[in-house]
Formats: C-alpha cells, sequence, structure tokens
C-alpha cells in the first residue's frame, strides 16, 4: 500500500478555497478548517474539547481502512486531548453509500462507534443488507434507523464529504488531517502519533 503524506494549502473559492497537494507549508484557511472539522453532521469521537483535530475520510469497502480501526481507537484511547472527525466518504460505490447512510443515521442513537464496528466487521463486501444486520447486532431501533437515513443530515455529510475531498484534492480512503498537514494510506499507530503531534506543535 502506498503511504504518501501531504501539506495543505489553498486561496480563496467560492465557499471554500481550493486545495492542492503542496511542498511547503501553506497554513490551512480558517474557512476550509472549520468546515473540515466543525461540520455539525460529522461524527466525533474522543475528546469533544481536545487541543487537535484529526479528520478521517473513509470508505467501508475499502480494505485499508478496515485495518485503520484498530489503531484509531487506540489512537484515541491514548491520548485524552485528541478530537477525531470521522467523514464517510463512499468512493467505492452504491454498496459503500448505503453502509454509510446506515452508520450516519446511528448518530441519532448515540451508537455510532458501536456500528462503525461493526460494519468494518462484515466479512467480504459491505452492502445494504449486512450493513443493517450489523446495525441491528450493534442494538439500533430498526424503524428509527430506517426513518434517520433518509434524513437531511445524513444526505448533508455525504455529499459535504465530496465537497470537501475534491477542494482538498483527496486522492483516496484511508486519508488522515491533523493541522495542516494530511497522510493517505495505511498507517502505524506511532505514524498517527506523529501526525497528531506535528498538528498540535504547529497550532499551539
Amino acid at each position: 500500500m502506498q503511504r504518501r503524506t501531504f501539506l495543505i494549502a489553498g486561496t480563496g473559492m467560492l465557499v471554500l478555497p481550493t486545495v492542492a497537494l503542496a511542498e511547503r507549508i501553506n497554513p490551512m484557511p480558517e474557512e476550509l478548517r472549520k468546515a473540515l472539522e466543525r461540520d455539525p453532521t460529522a461524527p466525533v469521537l474522543g475528546n469533544p474539547d481536545g487541543d487537535v483535530t484529526l479528520t478521517e475520510f473513509f470508505d467501508y469497502n475499502c480494505p485499508f481502512c478496515r485495518k485503520m480501526v484498530g489503531p484509531i481507537h487506540r489512537l484515541i484511547l491514548s491520548d485524552p486531548n485528541l478530537r477525531v472527525v470521522f467523514r464517510e466518504w463512499p468512493v467505492f460505490g452504491p454498496d459503500s453509500e448505503d453502509a454509510a447512510r446506515v452508520s450516519l443515521a446511528s448518530l441519532s442513537q448515540g451508537r455510532y462507534w458501536q456500528t462503525h464496528q461493526a460494519i468494518f466487521s462484515i466479512r467480504g463486501k459491505v452492502d445494504a443488507d449486512s450493513a443493517r444486520l450489523a446495525a441491528a447486532k450493534a442494538g439500533l431501533d430498526m424503524t428509527r434507523l430506517e426513518q434517520d437515513i433518509q434524513s437531511e443530515r445524513v444526505e448533508r455529510h455525504i455529499t459535504y464529504s465530496f465537497l470537501l475531498a475534491d477542494h482538498m484534492g483527496l486522492v483516496g480512503t484511508p486519508s488522515f488531517i491533523a493541522g495542516d498537514e494530511g497522510a493517505f494510506g495505511e498507517y502505524s499507530l506511532e505514524d498517527l502519533r506523529g501526525l497528531v503531534q506535528r498538528a498540535r506543535e504547529s497550532l499551539g
């Protein structure tokens, strides 16, 4: 799996600035940082008032995203000042989008992490049926879930994930962003800690 780190740069354009891979550090525009880190539709784990935010763009049918569930969980447990934002970015097609909708709908029942883990525990390709089965195993009220899947919040989150990824020039999943630095691919726990620490130092 190819791994790559990049720096976030940008200039003003429409609502969000256009962002490309950069060879030198340019601070992320504040309006982009707010859109990336403070979108009210995005699930947040860890410390909601943490001093640094790590954002992950992922897809439930991405095998490398599946491998990152454990390291992300351990990272959260080991860093009490870390805030983690999850951006469901279903780039692998309609089945991935169905799974993302199920997962995002679980937010209203306060069981996002349980559903997130359950969907990533599915063997083989994830689709609408297997994602719903995982949600049921995670203890969700399925009647309420079906209603929430169609909510504006779920629709907005997915649409906004594609918009943000396009503006930042993200190339695939998993993609991680902390501070003005991003990383693409499978990363170790220590790699993620380094990404967070550099963001903490640059923003502190």
